[in-house]
């Protein structure tokens, strides 16, 4: 669990990219359809991301591990802080989470509803909640609904997700057997 010093350095620096990136706070509008509100280009691409880390959580979930490589930085700044608490920081250790979660192939499906999408230059980040089912070590349905950011980082024209939070979980660790951290 993180103290409050280090949530204050988190905030700390979330001010300094705001404050040095001014692509990031105040992007330039391209024409929406519609009427409806403009997006950048930087935008667009920061969503269809986003589509597809959650695309790939659903294949973790049968077992695919591909996707999730593909979309995840492999640079050892990643973070990982999902619905059972923790925190897993470098590629390695994240990667290795993810290879043992696509070996239980425990099946379901999360969504990404009410999303949020702020995009610069070169960081951006997602806020949404994910909502589906996930199945439980017995292979029953466990109900999830948990708010959850991605930060994602353009590496190489492409935008790679760099840290991914959710809410605790309750409901899956009842289902796990797990206790969270």
């Amino acid at each position: 669990m993180m103290n409050r010093n280090t949530i204050t350095r988190w905030l700390q620096i979330l001010a300094v990219v705001l404050a040095v990136n001014p692509g990031f706070a105040q992007p330039e509008k391209s024409a929406a359809p519609d009427g409806a509100r403009p997006t950048t280009k930087a935008e667009k691409e920061l969503r269809a991301a986003n589509d597809q880390f959650y695309a790939a959580l659903n294949a973790m979930f049968t077992g695919d591990l591909a996707p999730m490589n593909a979309i995840w930085s492999h640079r050892d700044d990643v973070t990982n802080m999902g619905p059972f608490g923790g925190r897993l920081t470098g590629w390695e250790a994240v990667g290795a989470e993810f290879q043992k979660e696509a070996g239980m192939k425990f099946g379901g499906r999360v969504v990404c509803m009410e999303l949020i999408v702020q995009a610069g230059k070169d960081m951006g980040y997602t806020v949404c909640v994910e909502q589906g089912e996930n199945m439980s070590t017995d292979g029953k349905p466990v109900t999830v609904s948990h708010r959850a950011t991605n930060v994602f980082r353009r590496e190489n024209g492409q935008w790679k997700l760099v840290h991914h939070h959710t809410d605790l979980s309750p409901q899956l660790e009842k289902a796990s057997g797990t206790e969270t951290k």
